[in-house]
């Protein structure tokens, strides 16, 4: 007689069960606890500058400390398309997409321009 754990299906089971658990709790209680706030209150100030904080450090440790294939691509071309995505962002009215497409053309055109990967 074979266990439940035995099945071929259970880890993926427990990964999809244990993904949900772990983040979408903390999303549902985010919505139900932010209808409460104001969204000037020193709580929400608090975590937009965590929010802010935390994307700002995963930008800086792509720049400066990437791994994979970012890591056979110069820091000029990697800081220079972040600057420009960041220009970008700022002329286009502050429209996120605009940003995040610059930057990745300006990177992917230099990678291309240098014969990287």
């Amino acid at each position: 007689m074979t266990g439940i754990g035995d099945t071929w299906w259970w880890p993926y089971v427990m990964i999809l069960v244990a993904g949900w658990l772990a983040t979408d709790i903390w999303r549902w209680l985010g919505v139900f606890a932010s209808g409460r706030m104001r969204e000037d209150s020193e709580v929400m100030v608090f975590v937009r500058c965590v929010a802010t904080a935390l994307v700002a450090g995963v930008i800086a440790k792509l720049i400066l400390f990437p791994t994979g294939a970012l890591d056979n691509a110069p820091i000029a071309l990697r800081i220079g398309a972040a600057a420009c995505g960041f220009a970008a962002f700022f002329a286009s009215r502050q429209k996120v997409v605009v940003g995040v497409a610059v930057g990745e053309v300006v990177l992917v055109g230099g990678w291309l321009l240098l014969g990287i990967g």
